[in-house]
């Protein structure tokens, strides 16, 4: 008897899904345990085993296409077995048709980018599809790992890169023989050219994640009472203390890793702060898992450092590296990102000196962390050169008040300008 296979729930903020790939088609056996398709989620691309052994009998969603949760991804049966009955009594979810050149509706996703020339005058406006990264019009940059990662190290952009493995798939040789003399002139600056006194814009479609990240922090933004708590910490003793701790860590520790860890210490003295709303009541959390925001091309994803306060600064460094690599990947797994108890995002590395986060839920506050700046300070009633940090605290007002809050900061503030604290 044929077997209706459903576009899973592969983690707890998905409510949709998009096939990044099939690795079979119909009419081909499958068998228990046979890679059958991957999956775009809100967070990472998953494989999807298959569950039965029979025959590929009906795709119900297509390559680069969505679907919500429980709708018909396939159907697997002995061959020649007539599946018309399973079709009629649960169809298939609609097709996505493909974005026309009119004017967007209030449904369509918003322009993500906009070009303009001077002067503006009453000429029509003209709007450009979006420039798809592959030939055959699939949004997913194919690309091998190993590639993918050369490309990361050499600064090359996958999508100017033209793949000669199966299906245009981006490969190791590629990225090794790609130069910037092989992207047409015009590509290199825009997805499309520009004529002179009118108006032109790209869009394209809001992705799985993309989406989840505009409704979890839109949720968490209005309906948790934010307040901001800014301190200045002198970086000076933390700088050297990296540098000696390099001199013999196995692993290379960034400043993100002592932030971590000093955040850990601190938490578990601060249990108020490593905290939960939970409508009814408040859970305070005894262990602490702190999460790490991690740029990726299609918004954010935040791994987490589990029981970070038990970890020394080496074994932090290399899970927070190894985590990054997987999300940028793509390669996250639920358990990677579930269960975070507090947030550090930290911008300091693009040069922000100071700025303000949203609460990533369920925590009751996420940390913002700015660069280090050279700047004069007083120390022993002297002037003097001084590496100053700013970190903002963002609070959940319903869990966390003013005090709780500057009293974290406090203890995070002496721990990093004496940091063998942390490593004892």
């Amino acid at each position: 008897m044929a077997e209706i296979i459903k576009m899973p729930k592969l983690s707890d903020t998905m409510t949709d899904g998009v096939v990044a790939s099939w690795n079979k088609k119909v009419g081909d056996t499958v068998k228990r345990g046979d890679l059958l398709a991957e999956i775009e989620t809100d967070k990472a691309t998953m494989e999807f085993e298959s569950f039965y052994n029979g025959t590929l009998l009906h795709i119900g969603v297509e390559k680069g296409q969505g679907a919500p949760v429980d709708a018909i991804l396939a159907i697997i049966g002995a061959p020649g077995e007539d599946i018309s009955a399973l079709l009629t009594a649960a169809p298939a979810a609609p097709k996505a048709e493909a974005p026309k050149a009119e004017a967007p509706k209030a449904e369509a996703p918003q322009p993500v980018a906009e070009v303009k020339t001077a002067p503006v005058t009453a000429a029509p406006v003209v709007q450009v599809a979006a420039a798809t990264p592959s030939e055959n019009g699939d949004a997913r940059i194919k690309a091998s790992p190993l590639a993918k990662k050369m490309a990361a190290e050499k600064g090359i952009d996958l999508q100017q890169v033209k793949g000669s493995g199966d299906y245009g798939r981006v490969v190791k040789r590629d990225v090794e023989q790609w130069h910037p003399s092989m992207v047409p002139p015009a590509a290199q600056f825009l997805a499309a050219p520009v004529v002179a006194g009118q108006e032109s814009y790209t869009e394209e479609p809001v992705s799985q994640m993309r989406k989840t990240i505009a409704r979890r922090l839109a949720e968490s933004k209005f309906s948790a009472p934010h307040f901001y708590l800014t301190m200045e910490i002198n970086m000076e003793e933390a700088t050297k203390a990296r540098e000696a701790i390099n001199a013999v860590s196995p692993v290379k520790v960034s400043f993100n890793d002592i932030v971590l860890r000093a955040v850990a210490a601190s938490l578990r003295k601060h249990p108020k702060v490593n905290s939960s709303w939970l409508g009814d009541k408040i859970r305070y959390n005894q262990h602490i898992h702190i999460g790490v925001a991690v740029a990726v091309e299609d918004g954010l994803l935040v791994p987490v450092v589990r029981f970070a306060d038990q970890k020394s600064l080496s074994q932090i460094a290399a899970e927070v590296k190894t985590a990054a690599q997987k999300a940028k990947d793509k390669k996250l797994q639920p358990a990677d990102w579930e269960g975070n108890t507090f947030t550090i995002s930290n911008l300091g590395m693009f040069g922000i000196e100071e700025f303000t986060a949203i609460i990533n839920p369920p925590d009751a506050c996420i940390l913002a962390v700015g660069g280090i700046k050279d700047t004069p300070v007083v120390k022993n009633g002297q002037v003097v050169p001084g590496k100053v940090m700013k970190v903002t605290l963002s609070c959940d007002h319903r869990v966390v008040d003013g005090a709780s809050g500057s009293a974290f900061l406090q203890t995070l503030k002496g721990m990093l300008e004496n940091p063998v604290t942390i490593l004892v």
